[in-house]
């Protein structure tokens, strides 16, 4: 029952992923971003491998670029395990011929961790925004934390949600920078 519930939450993440605007890299997709052309099959299913990591989080931005057969991994992650998880997963995808591993591993730091812990409580504890993102298997904004400075990664549903984010994550205290890099849905 769980297991069927996690593939239909996924599912769910999909079809609503479909409708989402193009990331402004376009080097650049997110796990949540449409592949193009003719990669198309190969970017759907390295994008459905990557929601399936079990070590992927909020805490973790994970981006691909498919080129023919071969798929360049980008991102960051705080678990080096997912680093590998991510290229054994993509390895096995039918047509991928080649993995280009590019995903940083973010340095242990106490103070890293701390930030991370206070930009989620501020982000996912601010009522208006916890029953929009909060409540998804996989949260759509992504908090990465590094010496301090926070990159803020994936999709909101509007320009309103954009800045609250980004006041709330600008509100904690030792937070160095804030780099809002979050998309808006397409209407």
């Amino acid at each position: 029952m769980v297991n069927r519930l996690n593939r239909l939450v996924l599912a769910a993440l999909f079809l609503l992923s479909a409708g989402l605007a193009e990331k402004h890299d376009k080097q650049h997709n997110d796990a949540f971003i449409p592949g193009q052309g003719d990669e198309a099959r190969i970017a759907k299913e390295v994008r459905h491998q990557l929601l399936l990591l079990p070590y992927y989080g909020v805490f973790d931005d994970l981006a691909f670029r498919v080129e023919g057969s071969t798929v360049t991994l980008m991102g960051a992650v705080v678990k080096p395990v997912l680093k590998s998880d991510a290229e054994g997963v993509v390895k096995h995808i039918e047509g991928v011929t080649q993995v280009n591993n590019e995903i940083e591993v973010l340095p242990p730091s106490p103070m890293d961790d701390r930030i991370r812990f206070a930009v989620y409580k501020a982000i996912y504890g601010d009522p208006a925004l916890s029953v929009r993102y909060a409540y998804r298997a996989i949260p759509s904004i992504h908090i990465i934390v590094k010496n301090g400075h926070v990159m803020l990664e994936g999709v909101v549903a509007n320009q309103t949600d954009k800045d609250l984010v980004n006041i709330r994550a600008n509100g904690v205290s030792g937070v160095f920078s804030v780099a809002n890099n979050l998309q808006v849905e397409a209407k």
